[in-house]
């Protein structure tokens, strides 16, 4: 019961015809792609592939091959969630690229223990069952040069969700995002709009009769049929990569500033409305080859044993190989272990199907 309740209490939004929930589908701020998460989530500005379907879509048209896929597993809680990944990007022609990227973040086999006792009161495990919690979302994508206006690119996502709570319950989710790059002699900037018409989850629940008397009988309140809201975020990001020592190192960074508006967060700058955290992110090229990468995030302030005001950083770390059409990026994150998670291990493939280039 225990594993239930607390699945429940993770993904079971408040009750209320509509409500703006704060930390409504987390699991689509997680973030994609060993290179970025390495780099600390300071992506909107450099992504450049088809991660770019997830972080900024007008990144797409960076992209140097006709079609890329990319592919990430990680694994949060000692292995007990597991975080999976996959894209697929296709340039249209010299002007416009689409893509498709696909995130599942889940919890597999849950002990149900809602019916472990039967009518007389005995423990029958022959009754115990399990089920899983899942969220998913499938990412629209579609990005655009302005011919225009030099320097400028734009993209939008289409998305769908589906959140699962074994037979339980489930909601269905759609929502929109917006991106746009700007190139400025050798800087970039970006500007990465999620949820900006506000996402909307409708919730519903399918519990029989046993499932309610257990929660009456345990003192959990009996969910119903919602609609959630999750407030559109802005995140603003500037980069710049130099190259050094006959071309053949170069050395980037990305600076982002993510602001939030459903009410005060644990952040740097917060009001009752408006919250900023800053993210930054360094990354050492050899030849487009190796890469090292490294970044500070999750910027907090809080408590220490003595009662004291301390603020706290979350450092991650990378590296990356690239050889032809082939890149394979690994991420250690939360090395500091300053958040509930321990520090993670994430792959990331990424294949260049074509490399013939769209003049």
């Amino acid at each position: 019961m225990r594993y239930l309740q607390l699945a429940l209490l993770c993904l079971i939004p408040g009750l209320g015809f509509a409500q703006i929930a704060k930390y409504s589908n987390e699991f689509l701020a997680v973030g994609v792609g060993a290179r970025a998460l390495a780099m600390a989530n300071a992506n909107v500005a450099s992504v450049n592939d088809v991660t770019a379907g997830y972080w900024n879509p007008a990144g797409l048209l960076l992209q140097k091959s006709n079609v890329q896929v990319g592919l990430m597993h990680a694994e949060y809680f000692a292995g007990i969630a597991k975080y999976d990944f996959g894209g697929i990007s296709k340039r249209i022609d010299s002007n416009s690229v689409a893509g498709i990227t696909f995130i599942r973040f889940g919890v597999d086999n849950i002990p149900n223990t809602t019916e472990l006792i039967d009518a007389n009161g005995n423990v029958d495990y022959s009754r115990l069952k399990s089920f899983n919690a899942v969220d998913a979302a499938v990412l629209l994508s579609y990005a655009r040069n302005i011919p225009k206006l030099k320097g400028v690119k734009i993209g939008a996502n289409a998305k769908i969700i589906r959140r699962k709570l074994g037979e339980f319950g489930g909601a269905w989710g759609f929502g929109l995002d917006v991106g746009a790059m700007y190139d400025y002699k050798n800087w970039r900037f970006a500007a990465m709009g999620r949820d900006i018409t506000g996402t909307f989850n409708a919730w519903s629940y399918t519990l029989t009769d046993e499932v309610k008397n257990t929660f009456a009988i345990t003192g959990n309140e009996i969910p119903s049929n919602s609609l959630e809201v999750t407030v559109p975020k802005l995140i603003l990001g500037a980069s710049r990569t130099w190259l050094v020592w006959r071309d053949r190192v170069s050395l980037g960074g990305e600076l982002n500033l993510i602001n939030t508006f459903d009410g005060m967060r644990n952040t740097v700058v917060k009001t009752d409305v408006w919250s900023m955290e800053p993210a930054f992110g360094l990354e050492a090229g050899y030849k487009g080859i190796i890469f090292l990468r490294g970044g500070v995030g999750n910027v907090q302030k809080m408590k220490n044993v003595l009662g004291n005001d301390i603020t706290t950083v979350q450092p991650n770390i990378g590296v990356g190989l690239k050889y032809r059409s082939f890149a394979l990026d690994y991420a250690m994150t939360n090395i500091g272990n300053v958040s509930t998670s321990l520090y993670s291990h994430i792959f990331t493939i990424k294949i260049d199907i074509t490399k013939k280039l769209v003049k």
